[in-house]
């Protein structure tokens, strides 16, 4: 197993979708407090060592216009308009000015935004991932994030499946680890710190 050494001046912590009408659906295997307990962590860790912050929200436009509209088996979204705050970011990401904030209209949080600009010019090369749901925009984003050259590492315990538990493991298991390493948030955690000594 690869030890973990982050350059916190070089790294950034890439929350996903931690927003008020994701965070209230159901979750599996972790619950979604447990998540948003884990991703904080991870937040308050790369703040203290100067690491990057990057907070990922999914919304469309009013008119729904943006939104992507296939013919598909299993349809994501309800005919209804969601309510005004389902976009907004949960409180207990403490937004900071520092923060970097993306704004996406699917899943990927590289399509369509200007998040690797952001990365890119800031020097970063390793993204640790975090959020929900780890089948879509996080499996969705690491493949992107992959595929640009990036490092990954993947904090287990700090993301969850949206549909089952089996979901969530088929990526932990057999798509991460051929894209970064997987590890948990206290690992982590203790590897962004001993970083700063």
């Amino acid at each position: 197993m690869n030890e973990l050494i982050f350059e916190p001046r070089r790294t950034a912590v890439v929350v996903i979708d931690l927003q008020k009408g994701i965070v209230a659906l159901q979750a599996s295997p972790h619950s979604a407090p447990s998540v948003v307990a884990n991703c904080v962590e991870l937040l308050a860790a790369a703040r203290s060592v100067g690491a990057q912050h990057v907070l990922v929200h999914v919304g469309r436009s009013p008119d729904g216009g943006d939104a992507l509209k296939m013919a598909v088996d299993e349809p994501m979204h309800s005919s209804a308009s969601p309510p005004p705050d389902w976009s907004e970011l949960i409180p207990e990401l403490n937004r900071q000015p520092g923060d970097i904030v993306i704004l996406k209209r699917q899943w990927g949080s590289f399509y369509g935004t200007d998040l690797d600009l952001q990365l890119r010019r800031r020097g970063m090369k390793t993204i640790i991932l975090c959020g929900i749901a780890t089948e879509f925009a996080v499996e969705s984003t690491a493949r992107d994030a992959y595929e640009r050259g990036y490092e990954l590492v993947f904090a287990e315990d700090a993301m969850t499946g949206r549909n089952n538990a089996e979901s969530h493991t088929n990526s932990i298991a057999r798509i991460f680890p051929r894209l970064g390493r997987v590890r948990s948030t206290a690992e982590i955690v203790a590897a962004l710190r001993a970083s700063a000594s």
